[in-house]
């Protein structure tokens, strides 16, 4: 059996820049077991596969080379840029989970492929797990949690690039992640142009030291700096070696995040 594969770069306008997804489009779901020797084999932040229900409906499934994972948004980008761009796809398009509900899709004018995720804003935690602070070298502003990660707030941009951590620690926080987070207006950085904050994303349990941008994450960053900034609409940049840009929109219950991708490759696998 061959299954075609496009690799794509999300959250970017350039190419190896961003988050790299492997994206397969499938006419039926194959085992389980395949799914992941296939990502293991891409060795990517993710690889998702899709199954298309209805006209415009499809059900998605996201895998790091560890494992399944439930909620991914570069890897969602990066199935709708490869529905819109070379599947011949128009108009909105819902993609169906597992663990986070509906997500429903469109294509902007600028190009901007702009998804509708579930608001997941991060609740204050008065006493973090000792493994967390331990793991960090610079000590948190503040700690909160969703049901993703540890969101880690720092005292200034300088402090979210320089920070280092311990993945062996780290990974005793399982089954969550851990991101740290400032806003540009916490400290002056020339260097970050308009954007209102940026993040650090660490999953050593998950996926792998440091995720290149995660798009997932935002839809608890987003409402979390909305709400310290008193901004709805919000420019965020990851941090990462590749680095990305996402632009946030909070709609009461949801939150839109959007950004550009650009195509790697397209090829095939054997099975």
């Amino acid at each position: 059996m061959e299954l075609d594969i496009y690799v794509v770069d999300a959250f970017t306008e350039q190419q190896f820049k961003g988050n790299s997804a492997a994206v397969v489009p499938l006419e039926n779901w194959i085992d389980d077991d395949l799914m992941q020797k296939i990502a293991i084999e891409n060795n990517l932040s993710e690889t998702a596969f899709f199954v298309e229900t209805k006209q415009g409906i499809y059900e998605i499934r996201w895998f790091s080379p560890l494992t399944e994972i439930d909620f991914c948004g570069h890897a969602t980008l990066a199935s709708a840029f490869v529905l819109y761009h070379h599947l011949g796809m128009t108009g909105d398009i819902e993609f169906v989970t597992l663990e986070v509900g509906k997500l429903t899709v469109q294509q902007l004018d600028d190009q901007r492929i702009e998804m509708s995720f579930p608001n997941q804003s991060p609740k204050l935690l008065e006493q973090p797990p000792t493994a967390l602070i331990e793991a960090l070298s610079i000590k948190p502003l503040l700690v909160l949690k969703n049901r993703q990660a540890y969101v880690v707030v720092l005292a200034s941009v300088d402090q979210v690039l320089n920070i280092s951590y311990k993945s062996e620690l780290l990974k005793k926080l399982t089954p969550l992640d851990v991101v740290v987070t400032a806003s540009k207006q916490s400290q002056h950085y020339k260097d970050l142009g308009h954007y209102d904050f940026i993040s650090r994303y660490f999953w050593p349990a998950n996926g792998g030291d440091e995720d290149p941008v995660t798009g997932s994450i935002h839809a608890g960053l987003a409402p979390y700096w909305a709400n310290a900034l008193n901004k709805k609409s919000l420019v965020a940049y990851q941090a990462s070696n590749r680095g990305g840009t996402l632009y946030c929109q909070i709609q009461d219950d949801r939150v839109l995040v959007s950004g550009y991708a650009v195509l790697y490759l397209k090829g095939k696998v054997s099975v």
